[in-house]
């Protein structure tokens, strides 16, 4: 009990410390199967028959290794099942910090693992649009019930099932009973029965219901589980949980489980062990399953071997418990002082490579500006020293142009001047010719007009004198 609540104490710790090393990721859609975590189903196949646009396949990891697979709805906002293997009964354990996974809400987002909630609540892109929220369980009266319990697991992998796309609405009741009988189922009638224990695959799932928390998360009508045991005289068997009834536990075989399920379902391929649900082991699970049910519990039917070997190993243990106990606490502070060295390592590893990687950044976008820089400056040189003789050709341009048009405005009436009184004589002697012939034509005008007046006066006096003649003197007779 003290070496629990100290592992719980220290486990605790390193979620609060470390939280980067919960991981997850949204399994893309060009992988097989769930990628890495193809090891949690037999033969490495996932179950078939879930083709659904909205399923989407998640890989749980922690501190960088696979712990389950979980297929989730963005439907329901509720995984439909979580694969995984038995670590061991953890009967309490921490409770971490609940987690997401951002590429549900947000599938461009870059980050490639789980997250805790209240980091991206202002940053993340659709919160919550796409899967469940811690804010979509309080004060509904339901809490968030483990599809993996992580009772069923230790440490790593206990800490790995506290995420949200690993948990489902169920009344607190009802989440205590479910976890109870199949832990009782797992841990007194699956593991004894099966050879090889590291081969007892187990695959827990929810059927969405109509029903739905705040509008949003599906209620499961039913809860089941399906067990495989892959190894020689295997089998297999399911185990159902109607929700609307605490009480009830059935068991059924893996193909009448996949009936109730969605049509052409198949959780294992090669039904794992179906046809051998008549041999010796399956009659004894399936009696351990029934004294679980009817809540007796489940033990050895040789009671004197049982009363033998209990007595001995009485003796043995109360001898041998105080060394035992020793040796447990001295290998536990090793592998915890161990732990906490490496994670102390890692930690400082990871900020003096954040530092480092920071500051090469750094100094290489400030090279990288100071050559862009130089090169501009390089480049603008040719081009302001041919703006700068430009402009000096320009100016000279502009002095002669003025100092020609000052010169032309001084010289402008001078010159004019010059030129008219130079040409003076070259007009006046090409003129003489041209007075002289208006002088002749003149004087020849005048004469004409002397000699026509002249003429035009005689004419008058000869015209009087004739009408005074005609007037005054007698005309003679006709024989004068």
């Amino acid at each position: 009990m003290e070496r629990a609540v100290k592992m719980s104490v220290l486990c605790l710790l390193c979620v609060s410390l470390f939280p980067s090393f919960s991981l997850g990721r949204v399994v893309g859609k060009d992988e097989a199967g769930f990628a890495e975590c193809n090891a949690f189903f037999p033969g490495r196949v996932p179950p078939e028959g879930f083709t659904e646009p909205f399923h989407v396949k998640i890989c749980q990891q922690y501190n960088g290794e696979p712990r389950f697979a979980t297929l989730y709805s963005t439907k329901d906002k509720i995984p439909l099942y979580s694969a995984f293997k038995y670590r061991g009964a953890a009967r309490s354990g921490p409770q971490g910090s609940w987690l997401l996974e951002p590429q549900v809400d947000d599938p461009e987002n870059d980050q490639h693992e789980m997250v805790i909630e209240t980091d991206v609540v202002d940053s993340l892109a659709n919160l919550g649009a796409n899967q469940a929220l811690t804010s979509d369980y309080v004060g509904s009266g339901y809490e968030r019930g483990l599809l993996n319990p992580s009772s069923l697991n230790k440490e790593d992998f206990q800490m790995a099932t506290y995420t949200l796309t690993n948990a489902v609405p169920l009344r607190p009741s009802l989440s205590k009973t479910w976890h109870s009988d199949i832990g009782r189922v797992v841990e007194q009638a699956l593991i004894p029965h099966c050879s090889k224990k590291d081969q007892l695959y187990l695959i827990a799932g929810a059927i969405p219901s109509s029903v739905r928390v705040k509008g949003k998360v599906s209620v499961p009508e039913t809860l089941w589980l399906a067990a495989c045991c892959d190894a020689p005289e295997g089998w297999s068997l399911g185990l159902v949980k109607k929700v609307s009834d605490e009480s009830s536990l059935a068991d059924l075989t893996v193909g009448e489980l996949e009936k109730q399920l969605l049509a052409g379902i198949d959780l294992f391929k090669g039904n794992c062990g179906e046809d051998n649900e008549s041999n010796e082991k399956m009659k004894a699970i399936l009696q351990a399953v029934s004294q679980i049910r009817s809540g007796e519990q489940v033990g050895t039917n040789d009671k004197e071997e049982a009363e033998d070997s209990g007595l001995v190993r009485k003796v043995v243990g109360i001898i041998a418990t105080p060394f035992i106990k020793l040796l447990e606490l001295l290998i536990y502070l090793l592998v915890e002082l161990v732990k906490f060295m490496f994670y102390f390592l890692w930690l400082v590893i990871k900020r003096v490579g954040s530092t480092l990687l920071d500051g090469v950044y750094s100094l290489w976008n400030g090279t990288v500006s100071y050559l862009k820089a130089i090169s501009m400056v390089l480049i603008s040189i040719p081009y302001d020293v041919g703006r700068v003789i430009a402009n000096i050709f320009l100016g000279f341009l502009g002095i002669i142009r003025d100092v020609a048009a000052i010169t032309y405005r001084i010289l402008r009436i001078p010159m004019g001047f010059v030129l008219h009184l130079a040409s003076f004589p070259y007009y006046s002697i090409c003129a003489i010719p041209s007075v002289v012939t208006d002088m002749a034509s003149g004087i020849g005008g005048t004469f004409s007009l002397a000699i026509d007046a002249t003429a035009s006066i005689l004419h008058g006096f000869y015209y009087v004198a004739t009408h005074i003649a005609k007037r005054f003197i007698p005309k003679g007779s006709s024989g004068d």
